[in-house]
């Protein structure tokens, strides 16, 4: 049984979970249950990532694909090349923020479409742990490209560079794959009205400042520190494979992922009207009120990749956004990146002439949010029905797209089970009352106290 299977990708400890070997007979599997023809791959900067791309490689030749390798890169960067490329799928390894004894493996199909246990993952795992390949086949090789030109003119087409400011931004790549290709995106924008502090730079495997993933509290000094001290008008970080970016205001405050949603589909509603932008169902007033106000079309999916990419491409929508900083474009193959939100969020703080602090403080007054809290659960089954029965005879609205959601009026919550562990994951939400948010988490946590571990 390979244990680096999930549900979405291949994560695993390296040595025993995740080896070069392993990493073999995924090639020769993803190729058989693929039947990819041509096949795109990349890597993060981690150690021990080329080797285990090298690996890839063995499996994937052995089956004989074509193989075209684009070397360090971001995520994105191969959900870009492998339809650029027209080539039947793509792979990146990448352990993206997860500890440094660990590595994985993202997937693609043609046209940059995702893989799931139920679209082939669970195919390639079968296969795998078999491992009864027999002889290679003839005709494989590997070649070397280079999609970066072709992927930054891509980028450039989603803002006007001369209205990226004036703006000062620090930038912090957390010494990841972020910095070479940011060279070359600010290469191409040069004569722009930017000033870029650039720290943590240097791609660096063994991360000297720490793995880079911003969401931790922890992680977040080091650019809020920047901002305020190059007075810059705000900040963004991101985690190792860059397909996740965080801001910071000119503060250094910390933007919530929620609020980045909205004001991101503020953005793709004022270039595009009617625009349809998709979200997840945590926190969802301020976006839906911003997306109606703008003349947008609200579409609400299930959290994860594979269910807002599949919402998008059903509806054509133009971006869709998750609070844990996933963010989604129907011009990017549909596909997360992190580089486009940055240019998007720059640009409509540049035009607008306000402070990006301005337009979260006017957010958080029209609609705090407690943010997810996390609780670890004995029984789930029970605790959520402690909360059903509590909260769902006072909820005027009932929402079961993905875990519970109460519409209580004048308030609502979201209580969503982990799909890996006995986690359940808590969002509660306002309209202008702050301390009924607090109030409400106060309480539910209280309840759901009661079954913690």
């Amino acid at each position: 049984m390979l244990s680096c299977f999930k549900s979405y990708d291949v994560r695993g400890r390296l040595g025993t979970e995740l080896t070069e070997e392993i990493c073999v007979a995924i090639g020769r599997a993803f190729a058989r249950v693929m039947d990819p023809g041509t096949v795109v791959t990349g890597r993060d900067i981690r150690a021990s990532s080329e080797g285990l791309q090298a690996a890839l490689h063995r499996g994937l030749v052995d089956e004989g694909v074509q193989v075209i390798d684009i070397g360090l890169c971001g995520t994105e960067e191969v959900y870009f090349a492998t339809p650029h490329y027209e080539a039947g799928g793509g792979l990146m390894v990448t352990a993206s923020h997860n500890p440094m004894d660990y590595n994985g493996i993202k997937m693609v199909r043609a046209g940059a479409r995702p893989i799931s246990a139920d679209t082939g993952l669970a195919e390639i795992q079968a296969l795998a742990e078999a491992g009864d390949f027999g002889p290679a086949r003839p005709g494989g090789q590997v070649s070397q490209r280079d999609p970066r030109p072709d992927y930054v003119a891509h980028l450039m087409g989603y803002v006007a560079p001369a209205d990226l400011g004036p703006l000062r931004i620090v930038v912090n790549a957390g010494n990841g794959a972020a910095g070479p290709t940011l060279d070359a995106l600010l290469s191409a924008l040069r004569g722009a009205p930017l000033d870029v502090v650039k720290i943590n730079h240097d791609a660096d495997g063994s991360f000297p400042n720490g793995i880079p993933n911003p969401l931790l509290p922890e992680n977040r000094a080091a650019t809020a520190e920047a901002v305020v001290a190059h007075g810059a008008d705000m900040g963004v970080a991101w985690d190792g494979d860059f397909d996740r970016c965080f801001f910071f205001d000119e503060t250094g405050a910390f933007v919530d992922g929620e609020y980045v949603v909205t004001l991101l589909a503020k953005a793709f509603c004022a270039k595009e009207p009617g625009a349809g932008i998709v979200y997840d169902p945590r926190v969802i007033w301020a976006t839906e009120d911003a997306v109606r106000q703008a003349g947008g079309t609200p579409i609400l999916s299930r959290v994860g990749h594979s269910h807002i990419k599949g919402i998008m491409r059903d509806r054509d929508a133009a971006y869709g956004g998750e609070m844990s900083a996933h963010h989604y474009f129907r011009d990017f193959n549909y596909c997360d990146s992190g580089m486009i939100p940055w240019l998007l969020l720059a640009e409509l703080v540049a035009r607008s002439g306000r402070p990006l602090s301005g337009m979260l403080a006017e957010l958080r007054r029209n609609f705090p949010s407690s943010g997810e809290v996390n609780f670890r659960i004995g029984d789930v089954d029970e605790a959520v029905a402690a909360f059903e029965a509590t909260h769902g005879p006072q909820a005027r609205a009932e929402d079961r797209l993905d875990g519970i959601s109460y519409d209580m009026g004048d308030w609502r919550v979201n209580l969503r089970r982990s799909n890996t562990e006995p986690v359940v994951r808590l969002n509660v939400e306002a309209r202008d009352d702050s301390a009924l948010v607090a109030d409400k988490l106060s309480e539910i946590r209280n309840l759901l106290a009661a079954y913690a571990v």
